[in-house]
């Protein structure tokens, strides 16, 4: 028993000390709390507090507003669009073939997620690759973007593959 008291008294607890920071030289932003919240316009700014010689001064970093739904004209509908995409549905005579379009474009972008994630396994490949992008984007800079005629040409050859996808040529 006298051991066990013993042992017990031994115990001491360490409390490290943190060295303290002076608050002249700090630029710690000064949350105010929060107003309550509510449901019409509201603004708030987010002051910080700066230290000079003559003592604490408030600065507004950022403003911001809170707008109600009623003010927003980029709502968007569902009931419309829902019924926009059923009349476009209907609208259609080949279901099946564009079904199997977007079957086949969801099995394409799986498929391609996969290669590139074998690809990027390699240990080398991925930096080849990317000196090859690299390289690739230079040509199509040089070819295309950099002289006023070349771009010209593009612009044409972008017609005309919107022509032949449109189906107008």
């Amino acid at each position: 028993m006298a051991m066990t008291v013993a042992a017990s008294s031994s115990v001491a607890v360490m409390i490290p000390r943190v060295p303290a920071v002076s608050a002249r030289f700090s630029a710690v932003p000064y949350l105010p709390p929060l107003p309550p919240r509510s449901f019409g316009r509201s603004s708030f700014a987010v002051p910080l507090k700066l230290v000079s010689a003559n003592g604490l001064q408030k600065v507004e970093l950022m403003k911001t507003r809170a707008s109600s739904s009623d003010e927003t004209s980029t709502s968007i509908d569902t009931n419309e669009l829902f019924t926009d995409l059923k009349e476009k549905w209907d609208g259609l005579e080949n279901k099946t073939t564009v079904v199997i379009y977007g079957g086949g474009a969801i099995i394409a972008v799986w498929l391609s997620s996969i290669l590139v994630g074998a690809i990027n396994s390699v240990p080398l490949l991925p930096k080849v690759m990317e000196l090859v992008g690299l390289g690739y984007t230079g040509w199509f800079v040089y070819r295309y973007l950099l002289f006023k005629s070349s771009r010209k040409e593009l612009a044409e050859d972008i017609d005309s593959l919107k022509k032949k996808i449109a189906g107008t040529e």
